[in-house]
């Protein structure tokens, strides 16, 4: 249970898109509502709309993506 409440709070630290300050938790929220693509996440949460165009955080929503969709299976 620990391990749970550390993570949620780290997802809730941790920033995927740093010039819109979208948490990691945000990202996971929209896979777990049914993203399954960099452009589908970013759209639900608005991440890759700043001023890097999604340089920055296109390669973490894809890792992450690829690690919640694998568990799932």
């Amino acid at each position: 249970m620990e391990q749970n409440l550390n993570e949620e709070i780290l997802d809730k630290l941790t920033k995927v898109c740093l010039c819109k300050a979208i948490p990691r938790a945000t990202i996971k929220k929209a896979i777990r509502n049914g993203a399954r693509t960099v452009k589908e996440v970013q759209a639900a949460t608005g991440a890759g709309s700043g001023g890097c165009g999604g340089r920055r955080c296109t390669p973490k929503i894809e890792q992450l993506l690829n690690d919640m969709l694998e568990k799932e299976l």
